[in-house]
């Protein structure tokens, strides 16, 4: 028997996002575009794979679930697996590889449970910038490029009113879709409406000049872009005035004017197009129209932070890294190091 997940899922967001247009008209905009957005993931000349994750999600099992856990390291849903159902979850779950961003529990210590041990420990990002946010409670959150969902989530285990997660991944989509099945309605109101939401389109198919969000995170985005101004600006464009930006990126040693630009590669990535010092980085948002920036963390980020594990199997940071010295890349850059600045619009 399958289940409806996604569509209940979308439904959710649509009628979160009609009471927001209540309040706010620049929601209605949102609205106009939401079927194209929902449409064109699952659409198979789009994205190949999607009828197969649609399916993957769909035949997930429904469990009786005890507890849901959204504030701690690993997301964790309470629920005792029997043997058919540990292994078709089991399945299914991997159908849906590689799991990039995590980590995430669906069962109980007791019952042998399914750990999703995914590349990143997203979780030590979250311990380094959790400490600096303004409090969440109550505050309607955007998630640049959030992945498979999982620093959505703790953002509403955080207490955040309503938590909406961008990025235009099909898999993360359908990942995020897998994850919310046995979460179930454990994020919900009291009204019973949910209160974290994916929308898999990128940041700039946003209407601009929403003003829409309390907080704003990009993480792990700007290095990405070829125009960050442009990124800067769009995710201003998405705050209420007074509103918090959390931003973390790939950063280098240097003052206010080094800036790295790879000339092909970055760590096997050929996305990568500036490499700012935290100085530079903060010249950039003032620039913007930023103020009251500060930077909160700077960490290199390590083998045992990002690696190669059972749910994701391909090349990962220890293969990028030269094997002679560990304090470079492949190709003689810098190795990795991610600094989190947050600042006020």
């Amino acid at each position: 028997m399958l289940n409806d997940t996604i569509t209940h899922a979308e439904r959710e967001l649509y009628l979160t996002l009609l009471e927001l247009a209540q309040q706010q008209p620049s929601a209605y905009e949102w609205l106009t575009r939401l079927p194209t957005w929902l449409n064109d993931i699952k659409d198979k000349a789009n994205y190949a794979h999607a009828p197969a994750y649609q399916a993957s999600v769909a035949r997930l099992p429904n469990l009786t679930v005890n507890h849901v856990e959204l504030n701690s390291d690993v997301l964790t849903v309470e629920t005792t697996l029997s043997t058919s159902e540990h292994k078709q979850t089991m399945a299914l779950l991997k159908q849906l590889m590689p799991w990039r961003k995590g980590p995430f529990q669906i069962g109980s210590e007791e019952g042998n449970p399914i750990l999703i041990d995914t590349e990143w420990h997203s979780d030590w990002k979250w311990q380094r910038v959790a400490p600096h946010l303004g409090n969440l409670k109550g505050r309607r959150v955007l998630d640049v490029g959030g992945g498979s969902g999982y620093h959505g989530w703790r953002m509403a285990g955080a207490g955040a009113d309503t938590v909406i997660i961008l990025d235009p991944s099909c898999l993360f989509y359908h990942q995020f879709m897998a994850i919310r099945h046995f979460v179930g309605a454990a994020d919900a109101h009291g009204t019973g409406r949910y209160r974290t939401h994916y929308i898999p389109v990128p940041l700039e198919a946003l209407p601009e000049h929403s003003q829409l969000f309390d907080t704003v995170f990009s993480m792990g985005v700007l290095y990405h872009r070829q125009s960050p101004f442009e990124h800067l600006q769009q995710l201003k464009g998405q705050l209420v005035k007074g509103g918090e930006l959390v931003l973390e990126t790939l950063v280098i040693e240097g003052d206010a004017n080094t800036v790295l630009v790879p000339h092909d590669r970055y760590a096997q990535m050929n996305n990568v197009y500036f490499l700012p010092s935290v100085a530079a980085l903060t010249g950039w948002l003032e620039k913007a129209g930023f103020s009251e920036v500060r930077c909160v963390d700077v960490a290199v980020t390590s083998t045992e932070e990002q690696r190669k594990t059972e749910w994701m199997t391909y090349h990962s940071l220890a293969d990028f890294l030269d094997p002679n010295d560990s304090s470079k890349t492949l190709e003689g850059y810098p190795a990795p190091m991610r600094a989190t600045l947050i600042a006020k619009k």
